[in-house]
């Protein structure tokens, strides 16, 4: 099956080592999109300690996504209890009820052995040299979508004028092969409503010359947005040009849109605590396994810009001090050419519930403050 055909490819970049781990990103998502009946588990946008778990549990050990000969990889629906319950916490117990002395914040019930960010902030290696970093997911929008593929009701679709991948819920009937197919496990099922749903790149927004709101509200300035073919935009440069963005999992075979650049490593200390120059406390090693074999390429490019005393984003005439995606504050990310949603994003937004659908309307609007 040939990878479905678009006009241009919106993408971005996440420059891993500005985060913060402060999953600012994550509360925007979550108050924007998925606070409704059945949507209490997800997290669309999710920034996982690496190395990890991550959100499902041991998402990369699930399979999915294509072999080198295009043949759809095996692979499995992740659990419940994988992804994290949704608990109800005893607050009213330890805050108010005067026993807070004898009592402790835990869930009401349920499984409390794993949820959504447990292991977060847990590093991996021995003092002094142990390490963590942080990983930014959403939906990748990929370019050949395993999850398009394995849809028997064609209800998942790419947009042709900018490649985001929807899900149309109305002909969507809950088969869920599409969260199997998946190889980032990006796509989750509301119970309630009978449904797969997902990240769609907050393209209401998007149309309206405003960054979707994990990209927005980044006090890290960690996420960069914009179209591959646009020799302008940061993403361009990032990807196309200076080539230090690269793609996670690229073995998968979906061709994901979201780019990451690598993070750098502080050094190793010695047995008496001096530093050991040149050395490298994040392994390559495990860095391959995540971004390939061009991380190696890409990691001593940053170092040699890092040793001159100096940041990727601060020579680009591209990177001005308000930085890069921050520019759509001046008008449309298109050129200033805004698009009418089509036929089928405005049949998309029919199926939203109305608390989804006044959020949309006033998220494009200078009520928050944000246009």
């Amino acid at each position: 099956m040939a990878p479905p055909k678009v006009k241009r490819q919106l993408a971005a970049v996440f420059d891993m080592n500005k985060c913060l781990g402060c999953q600012t990103c994550t509360i925007a998502c979550k108050t924007l999109w998925t606070d409704e009946e059945g949507m209490e588990y997800m997290w669309w946008n999710v920034v996982s300690t690496m190395p990890g778990e991550g959100t499902p549990r041991g998402w990369e050990q699930m399979g999915g996504g294509f072999s080198q000969e295009g043949e759809a990889n095996p692979s499995r629906l992740p659990k419940l209890a994988e992804f994290g319950e949704a608990w109800e916490f005893n607050y009213e117990d330890v805050f108010y009820a005067g026993q807070g002395m004898n009592e402790y914040l835990r869930p009401k019930s349920g499984d409390a052995r794993w949820g959504a960010l447990w292991d977060e902030d847990q590093a991996s290696g021995d003092y002094p040299n142990s390490y963590f970093f942080y990983l930014q997911m959403i939906c990748m929008h990929c370019t050949d979508p395993a999850c398009l593929a394995a849809c028997p009701r064609q209800a998942i679709y790419k947009r042709v004028d900018d490649g985001i991948v929807l899900i149309d819920e109305e002909r969507c009937n809950g088969y869920r092969f599409c969260m199997e197919a998946c190889p980032y496990k990006r796509i989750f099922f509301n119970q309630a409503q009978k449904v797969s749903q997902k990240c769609i790149l907050c393209y209401p927004r998007v149309e309206q010359g405003v960054a979707p709101a994990c990209f927005r509200q980044c006090p890290g300035r960690v996420r960069f947005i914009g179209y591959l073919d646009d020799e302008e935009s940061a993403v361009h440069k990032l990807v196309k040009v200076w080539r230090v963005a690269l793609p996670l999992h690229p073995e998968y075979g979906t061709q994901p849109n979201m780019y990451y650049v690598p993070p750098l490593s502080p050094p190793l200390f010695d047995a008496s605590g001096d530093v050991i120059e040149g050395s490298e406390r994040i392994p390559r090693s495990y860095l391959e396994t995540l971004f390939g074999p061009d991380v190696h390429r890409v990691l001593d490019t940053l170092k040699i810009f890092d040793s001159r005393k100096s940041t990727w984003f601060s020579r680009s005439p591209v990177t001005s001090p308000v930085g890069m995606i921050w520019t759509v504050r001046k008008g449309p990310m298109d050129h200033g050419r805004p698009r009418s949603p089509d036929e089928k994003a405005l049949k998309f937004a029919s199926t939203m519930g109305p608390g989804r659908l006044w959020k949309v309307a006033l998220t494009c609007t200078s009520i928050f403050g944000i246009t």
